[in-house]
């Protein structure tokens, strides 16, 4: 049922992307910035123990000027770095973010700040190894469903951050192994800045 909707929710996005106007405005960008396993707005969100890793990568942006709505799509290198109970488990990925984008219009402050909100599916291919332990093993894709919202400034720099759903496991059990205790989704809250032209 939920790879039925998600793969719906991406052909929908896929198609708005192929069907904008030629007026619509696009953009192009780096975008670098980092994951974490929870949010708290003070010093703590960068400690070893709760950062799940950085990510880097181009984002490019498709925007009809008239309703403020589009698409953002995203290449992404993502490494994560979870700390566990006896040693820390790094995963290498390419993230290929889809979402759609609202850009809320502020009058007369529009061209200096400008809020938006944004969600839509999230592919993550695994290119590191894929053992985690002699009882665990990461699954190849991992796909996550991303709500977010951010401030674009000066029309070129957005700054962003969202959470991303698992939607599928991002490992499975080797051999005999079961445990009700782990559910093997990836959570987590991304922080990012991109600088679009």
């Amino acid at each position: 049922m939920k790879q039925s909707i998600i793969k719906r929710l991406s052909v929908l996005l896929l198609a708005i992307a192929v069907v904008l106007p030629a007026s619509a405005q696009f953009s192009i960008g780096p975008r670098v910035g980092v994951c974490v396993n929870k949010f708290d707005i003070d010093e703590s969100m960068f400690d070893s123990s709760n950062r799940a890793g950085f990510c880097g990568g181009l984002q490019m942006e498709l925007m009809i000027p008239m309703l403020n709505v589009g698409v953002d799509l995203s290449a992404m290198y993502v490494h994560r770095s979870i700390e566990g109970a006896n040693e820390n488990i790094n995963r290498d990925y390419i993230d290929i973010p889809l979402n759609l984008k609202w850009k809320i219009g502020l009058p007369i402050v529009g061209n200096i700040v400008s809020p938006y909100i944004f969600t839509g599916p999230s592919f993550a291919f695994l290119t590191s190894k894929e053992e985690i332990s002699q009882f665990f093993k990461s699954k190849k894709c991992d796909i996550a469903w991303n709500v977010g919202l951010g401030v674009q400034l000066f029309k070129h720099l957005q700054v962003g951050a969202s959470y991303g759903f698992g939607l599928t496991k991002a490992v499975e059990f080797v051999g005999n192994h079961q445990s009700a205790d782990i559910e093997g989704k990836n959570k987590y809250w991304t922080v990012t800045a991109a600088w679009l032209f």
